[in-house]
């Protein structure tokens, strides 16, 4: 069920961006007068088709699922002796250079669209995102060392208001790859922390160095490798069900302040201590309805389903859920928040892309269909909010993707009208077929590694 589920989010995801990327070039074709044969979701031998409209463009689906096309009026690709004269004028090569430009470009533009659409969207709803108020970092650790304190509250990064942990980890995420060797990074952190009198907030700035993090490792937790990471709730119980916290004596609304003497952050620690003591006594110290309690238990040890250990557990609920915020504004501010997004994760795409042509960024970051699908899948069990997130984020991918120069791509095709209105004549024939040899060559390339990196995830 959870395969199926998977699958099925994946082709609504890629037949949605397929079906907008498309829609771009078939309506500005349309608009620019050109002659649409056909619009086909899918590749390869046409499995059901229908056709529509004055020109009776045939609409079709295609046997293989990943992709899709419009067929336009084309000399190049069809015999066009016989064809009468207002045909003539309506086929692609005898438009305009700025004509095709536009026609070629309306696909990742869409693509561009539809994700400030959706970015916009989600912040007219309102998006829940955990607040940027810090749990206790590892006193060896780059943000302990920076001077960073539990509770103190991430309000600024370079001058620049955060409200939430996303923002946080995108402008950190930048700064790394703007230094290109990992080198001298350091980001200016404005915080508000608790008076240690009791009343009030104190504000403060911290220098946060960056050396530690390199380009290659902004996939995974880096932030967790600076020693950042969310508050959570303290360590007070919630549901207890029948199991080793009920007979040992645990109630809920305990709160848990020491383990075998050793202080307890917060839930999350108790959580980790527990896991991590299967079979083990842990001396638990609290306080019950303001008065201190101590008792003993032994955590079960059960197969964890994930990693195929042995785990901890006591059955018990404890809350882990970190202070959220409702992100959102009004449509103005929505579609102004979305188009900023939708630039940003832009430019950060193309600089990815850049550093690793460069070879300052691993090419194990290029993803394929595999790894996009378990995405899909992951979001989409989250809620929709997250699934629409993802389909934002894969939307700007496929635009950016789309304008690489790269012949057999809509950037390689910019790239010979870009050529033709500085020399005045288009490219040669055999230039485009050389051209579009060595690009097939380039993309099959790069698809049998985004095929091995997503094959040694699934197994590692």
């Amino acid at each position: 069920m959870t395969l199926l589920h998977t699958l099925l989010a994946f082709f609504v995801a890629l037949g949605t961006l397929v079906v907008v990327h498309e829609l771009g070039h078939y309506l500005v074709a349309r608009w620019c007068g050109v002659k649409v044969l056909r619009f086909s979701v899918g590749m390869g031998r046409v499995v059901w088709s229908r056709r529509f409209g004055r020109d009776q463009t045939e609409w079709a689906l295609s046997i293989l699922p990943l992709g899709g096309y419009v067929k336009m009026l084309d000399a190049r690709e069809q015999d066009i002796a016989d064809l009468p004269e207002a045909d003539l004028k309506r086929e692609f090569t005898r438009q305009s250079v700025w004509r095709r430009i536009a026609i070629v470009a309306a696909g990742p533009i869409a693509n561009f669209l539809l994700a400030i659409l959706l970015f916009a969207g989600l912040y007219m709803h309102g998006v829940p995102e955990p607040v940027p108020t810090l749990r206790a970092a590892a006193s060896q650790s780059v943000a302990a060392q920076a001077g960073l304190r539990a509770g103190d509250r991430i309000t600024a990064i370079n001058g620049e208001a955060v409200q939430v942990w996303s923002e946080v980890r995108w402008k950190l995420m930048q700064l790394v790859l703007e230094n290109s060797h990992g080198g001298q990074a350091v980001a200016r952190l404005d915080i508000e922390r608790a008076n240690p009198n009791g009343t009030g907030k104190l504000l403060d700035t911290v220098r946060l160095p960056l050396s530690s993090v390199s380009s290659n490792e902004l996939e995974g937790d880096f932030l967790a490798q600076l020693g950042l990471a969310l508050a959570r709730p303290p360590a007070i119980l919630g549901k207890i069900m029948e199991g080793p916290a009920k007979l040992a004596g645990l109630r809920t609304g305990d709160q848990v302040l020491r383990i075998d003497g050793v202080p307890v952050q917060d839930g999350l620690a108790f959580v980790e201590k527990v896991r991590e003591s299967a079979g083990k006594s842990l001396a638990l110290q609290g306080v019950r309805d303001g008065q201190p309690f101590s008792l003993v238990v032994v955590p079960d040890s059960v197969a964890d389903s994930a990693s195929g250990k042995q785990i901890g557990r006591i059955k018990v609920e404890v809350p882990l859920a970190p202070e959220m915020a409702v992100v959102g504004d009004g449509p103005v501010g929505a579609l102004a928040k979305g188009a900023q997004r939708t630039w940003d994760t832009s430019v950060m795409t193309i600089k990815m892309i850049g550093k690793m042509i460069v070879g300052q960024v691993s090419l194990k970051n290029i993803t394929g269909p595999i790894t996009i699908a378990d995405y899909a899948g992951q979001t989409a069990r989250v809620g929709l909010v997250s699934y629409l997130s993802f389909l934002a984020f894969i939307s700007i991918s496929l635009g950016v993707m789309n304008l690489l120069p790269i012949p057999v791509l809509d950037g390689g095709h910019l790239l010979y009208y870009a050529l033709e209105i500085l020399t005045g004549r288009p490219v040669s024939e055999r230039f485009g077929e050389i051209a579009q040899r060595a690009g097939l060559g380039i993309l099959m390339a790069l698809m049998l590694v985004a095929a091995f990196n997503d094959i040694v995830r699934l197994m590692f």
